[in-house]
């Protein structure tokens, strides 16, 4: 991660302070259904209003071709405020231009304004000069607390911040230390766990992972495919068959880089992915023909869960099993709640995050437990696959 500046590098009070948030938050019937955007976006935005700062927000909302009411941000910034404990929030009908530039004007000390969504401007998307130029008028620093879209070339997240002093909010700033940590300097041993259904997705993340930790976990159907590159049949499981060059080169970079690979010993069968339905659990080699693997077994379990004992640092993303459907939760629900109990006493830092990820941690009731939650998306994917996320390099300090 590059060397960045926080809040606590700006001094704030009386200046305009644009901040990159990320409002893009489930919306229905005209009421933000899911506050947890906003619930961790919230402290950045007090901190900076109760230090004197007129702070402005900015954020994209849906994918507008142009202009459009239903993705109009204007419910959002009345969420915005309950978020904030009751702050009253003001509401601009655009982002740049006269109705932007005069809502701004009228900001006093310690109050919070919400800018309209910045996609009704193709500018934003194309990372346009002007356009950022034109955002870049509305303050005087600039605050970037959206790692969830820091993986985007656009005018907010990358032109603007090049062009006002620019810091990393708390989330932000969160966000990079616990990734930091977890993988560009950490603890060892180092462990991920990578689940999901196809490798065809995941192939620059393993590629990745395996030159940087000591073991990779692989569950979920990508497993399948892995086990299937080894000549073990998996019956009617998932399986990228076509793909099983690609996961022993994977095995291959793995074995020449020191990464273990540990796939599932045994696993929960059964005729079809459906509640109620007979299951038998079975070694892999022993799949039945007309079954398919919904969830690892309580062997692989076991090793897994031996395997992070020995860790002091996990990365997960993607579960081990059909984890939405009972009974097959079972596998990933238990190692994941071995490692919270690792985590909370102190012999663990756990990073974890991608949105089945997260989904799958709460059905574990452990979803407060790890030491880092990320509900960035394809941010943390990026990231795991060890690319430079423009957003972020932005914000490098050196040089400014």
């Amino acid at each position: 991660m590059p060397d960045f500046r926080t809040i606590d590098d700006l001094s704030v009070r009386g200046r305009r302070v644009v901040v990159r948030a990320d409002l893009n938050v489930p919306v229905a019937d005209g009421k933000v259904t899911d506050t947890t955007r906003l619930d961790r976006l919230a402290p950045t935005l007090r901190e900076l209003a109760e230090k004197g700062a007129r702070v402005v927000v900015v954020s994209h909302f849906g994918r507008p071709k142009g202009r459009d009411a239903a993705l109009s941000l204007h419910p959002i910034a009345a969420a915005l405020g309950k978020a904030l404990g009751g702050r009253a929030v003001a509401f601009a009908e655009d982002c740049v231009g006269p109705a932007a530039e005069e809502a701004v004007a009228a900001l006093k000390d310690g109050q919070v304004l919400v800018l309209e969504n910045l996609r009704f401007h193709k500018g934003e998307e194309a990372n346009d000069a002007d356009f950022a130029a034109a955002l870049a008028k509305l303050g005087d620093l600039y605050v970037n607390d959206a790692f969830s879209a820091a993986h985007r070339a656009h005018a907010s997240t990358e032109a603007l911040a090049k062009l006002l002093p620019a810091a990393a909010g708390r989330l932000m700033q969160e966000e990079l230390e616990h990734l930091g940590r977890a993988l560009e300097a950490p603890k060892r041993p180092v462990v991920a766990i990578v689940g999901g259904a196809k490798i065809s997705t995941k192939l620059d993340l393993l590629g990745n992972l395996v030159k940087k930790v000591n073991a990779l976990v692989i569950g979920g159907g990508m497993a399948n495919t892995f086990l299937n590159a080894r000549g073990i049949e998996v019956g009617k499981s998932l399986c990228e068959r076509d793909m099983a060059a690609t996961a022993r080169e994977i095995e291959a970079t793995a074995k020449a880089a020191g990464c273990a690979i540990l796939l599932p010993e045994d696993a929960v069968v059964a005729s079809a992915l459906k509640s109620g339905v007979e299951t038998r659990t079975v070694p892999v080699s022993a799949t039945p023909a007309d079954m398919m693997i919904l969830d690892v077994g309580p062997a692989t379990v076991a090793r897994v869960n031996a395997e992070l004992e020995r860790a002091k640092t996990l990365v997960w993303n993607g579960p081990l099993g059909a984890f939405e459907t009972a009974p097959f939760d079972q596998g990933t629900n238990a190692v994941a709640r071995h490692a919270a109990t690792l985590t909370k006493n102190g012999a663990l830092l756990s990073v974890a995050g991608g949105g089945d990820t997260v989904a799958a941690l709460a059905h574990a009731g452990v979803g407060e437990d790890f030491s880092y939650v990320s509900t960035a998306g394809g941010a943390f994917l990026e990231w795991l696959e060890g690319k430079t996320l423009p957003g972020v390099a932005a914000l490098a300090a050196k040089g400014r």
